[in-house]
């Protein structure tokens, strides 16, 4: 039986080899497969591999998603509307973290923010290793990061935990060392299921498919973009103040449209890309993580906190996203944000006083 069962898998790797799409439902059931461990470890990789070549289409990574959120994904309920933003990572050039970053600019905000991350597979510091380095308690139950979103405004699902994902996401990530389709997949399995969102994909042409499927699993509103870097190719799973950003936005009226930008119109100056290249060292990166929120005079990272920020406050508030900008060039300015950091550390956390001494530790 099993031999059958890996026959009919190997059928579906063939066919993504040969540039073959799935339908969702077939991408569902090759995922529930991967996710149920019902095929061997090695096929299990040459098909993330082999759907990562071949590019994922929307109905792809929709019916991965669907597996994904059906088997092996914690349900939390959470009163009143919540906004999620990440980025996919698996994008060519890699800056600090600036989505955390933008997160906390938005919860000081008065956004209500329910975020869904992993460790860095492909980037130096993901999104939990950076808010485990501010004291954030990243292996705590789904329903504490929940309560953090209401009491804290900010609150952070580990996805690759069995608190948020009890299963095998966990397993699998933790085996794998490239981008897969589980970057955008499994970031979309909130616990909470945000229905509005801003997200960074890792290349242009994935921008409108990932709004096409934030629109197939229910968002009301979200937008998607890449941003890119004038005079080279690569690119980052951010709004850009280095070059043009490119968007598709899902409007309250379930219409998709594209438009791209230059941070200029927003009264931003274009930055060196290498100003907002992350450190290697993890405790020097979150203690100039922190320092965004102390009135920093690194103007490059503020900058483009501020303009992913403003996106947030334009999806969650139907700004526009100049007004959006303009907010978070405030709070930056103010210092607020560090406040909002301390109540996250104390709320999303089975030891509070740990969690500060390390935030607090970070500022000396």
């Amino acid at each position: 039986m099993q031999t059958n069962s890996d026959k009919e898998f190997g059928a579906f790797i063939t066919r993504l080899i040969q540039k073959e799409d799935l339908t969702r439902q077939e991408s569902k059931e090759a995922f529930q497969t991967i996710l149920r461990d019902q095929t061997t470890e090695l096929q299990q990789g040459a098909f993330l591999a082999a759907l990562t070549a071949k590019g994922e289409t929307a109905e792809e990574v929709a019916g991965s998603w669907e597996a994904i959120y059906e088997l092996d994904t914690v349900k939390v309920d959470h009163p009143g509307p919540v906004v999620e933003n990440s980025g996919t990572g698996m994008d060519s050039f890699k800056t600090f973290n600036i989505s955390t970053a933008a997160s906390i600019v938005a919860a000081s905000g008065g956004v209500p923010m329910a975020r869904h991350g992993a460790r860095s597979i492909t980037s130096m510091c993901g999104t939990v290793d950076m808010a485990e380095m501010l004291g954030v308690d990243v292996e705590c139950q789904a329903e504490l990061v929940a309560d953090s979103v209401k009491k804290a405004g900010i609150g952070l699902f580990n996805g690759m935990s069995p608190q948020s994902h009890p299963k095998a996401l966990g397993r699998i990530l933790s085996k794998i060392h490239f981008g897969s389709t589980l970057n955008i997949a499994a970031s979309l399995a909130n616990p909470v299921m945000p229905k509005i969102g801003v997200r960074g994909v890792y290349s242009k042409e994935m921008v409108l498919p990932v709004i096409k499927v934030m629109k197939a699993i229910g968002y009301k509103r979200a937008l998607v973009c890449h941003g890119g870097i004038d005079d080279s190719r690569k690119g980052m799973d951010e709004a850009s103040v280095c070059g043009p950003t490119f968007c598709a936005e899902l409007k309250e009226n379930q219409k998709i449209t594209e438009f791209s930008f230059l941070p200029e119109e927003f009264g931003l100056n274009r930055e060196k890309p290498e100003l907002l290249a992350p450190s290697q060292d993890l405790e020097r990166e979150a203690r100039d993580f922190v320092a965004l929120f102390r009135k920093t005079k690194n103007r490059a990272r503020a900058k483009a906190v501020a303009l992913n920020a403003g996106l947030i406050f334009y999806v969650a508030d139907d700004r526009s996203i100049a007004d959006g900008v303009r907010k978070a060039e405030a709070i930056l300015k103010k210092g607020s944000g560090f406040e909002t950091m301390e109540r996250w550390v104390q709320i999303q956390n089975r030891d509070p006083q740990k969690g500060i001494k390390r935030l607090h530790a970070l500022c000396n």
